[in-house]
């Protein structure tokens, strides 16, 4: 049975696993987000929805040789990192991650609204990583609407504050849970996703 691994670094730093290949999705730069130590990481590859710092430091992976055959699929959507077309905080790039029959998107720091289009590449992922915390991307409220629309088996909240790391201008994770149904709360890091795994909210906890 096909399975995707994911591992949550914190922020919106994860690494997407399966057949022993290993994709680190935006690392973050020494002291770019408050309270989260520094990464060092080792992978078969890293991808980044835009160039900010807490995004985009590939420093923080070291790229291994010789390991295994890329087994994924990747589809590349360029939506805004705003609600202004880009003209307050640039681009953001999703990365769809398909293999096996399975399918993971990570939304970047999403600042805006989806479009039929893009709803449509999109919709019904075994596991979406998206950002709740709102200021720099969409809202709790957003975020919500966006899960609506695309039906993700699992959902997999990133970019929120708690009460020992992030923004504080960003939003704490309770207030998109409220919204949420079959939340589901892991003493880990890591989440492994098949074809059995039962629709959930997931709730990762750094380790």
């Amino acid at each position: 049975m096909s399975k995707l691994t994911i591992t949550w670094h914190g922020h919106s730093c994860f690494t997407i696993s399966a057949d022993g290949y290993d994709v680190v999705l935006d690392p973050y730069a020494p002291g770019s987000v408050p309270g989260l130590g520094d990464l060092s990481l080792t992978a078969d590859m890293v991808l980044c929805s835009h160039e900010h710092s807490d995004h985009g430091f590939t420093d923080a992976v070291r790229i291994r040789t010789g390991g295994a055959e890329n087994p994924f699929q990747i589809t590349k959507i360029d939506t805004f990192h705003d609600d202004a077309s880009g003209s307050l905080r640039g681009a953001n790039r999703i990365h769809i991650l398909e293999t096996g029959g399975l399918k993971a998107v990570h939304l970047g720091d999403l600042g805006c609204m989806l479009n039929a289009m893009q709803i449509d590449q999109l919709k019904k992922p075994d596991i979406l990583l998206i950002p709740v915390g709102g200021y720099y991307t969409i809202s709790a409220t957003q975020a919500a609407q966006v899960v609506e629309k695309l039906s993700p088996r699992v959902t997999v909240p990133m970019h929120y504050r708690s009460d020992t790391f992030g923004y504080p201008v960003i939003s704490r994770l309770e207030e998109y849970i409220s919204r949420c149904n079959n939340v589901i709360h892991y003493d880990t890091n890591v989440l492994t996703v098949d074809s059995s795994t039962r629709p959930q909210t997931a709730v990762l906890t750094m380790v």
